[in-house]
């Protein structure tokens, strides 16, 4: 009886051991899986963030262009609006020379002066 005892004993360790070894071959697998796809979800994280990267450069390069472009609009519309004005003053001065000379009137002066200051 205790050689059966022995031999039964014998016969569920073996079980045992290869449940054992079955299940560290498993774990190696899935291991060995799950490196692989970390690795491919690097390479992937990576190529996605080299995209986004260079996405974002043309976006502010555009948007540098863009700011540059107003930039340089809103110059031309000052340069524009102080040139309009030194030749609005310069017409009032010869408005008023002919009006001193009698060439206008008075009335005529007052009007064109008007037209001129609203749109300054």
């Amino acid at each position: 009886m205790e050689d059966e005892k022995g031999k039964y004993i014998d016969k569920f360790l073996k079980k045992a051991d290869k449940a054992i070894q079955e299940g560290i071959r498993k774990a190696d697998e899935v291991l060995e899986e799950a490196v692989e796809f970390g690795t491919m979800t690097a390479k992937q994280a990576a190529k996605t963030g080299k995209e986004l990267r260079n996405q974002a450069k043309i976006e502010k390069e555009a948007l540098q262009k863009k700011g540059i472009r107003k930039i340089n609009e809103g110059l031309t519309n000052v340069k524009n609006i102080t040139s309009n004005t030194n030749d609005d003053l310069e017409i009032l001065k010869k408005l008023g020379k002919l009006r001193k000379a009698d060439l206008i009137t008075e009335k005529e002066f007052q009007a064109k002066k008007k037209k001129i200051l609203d749109r300054i």
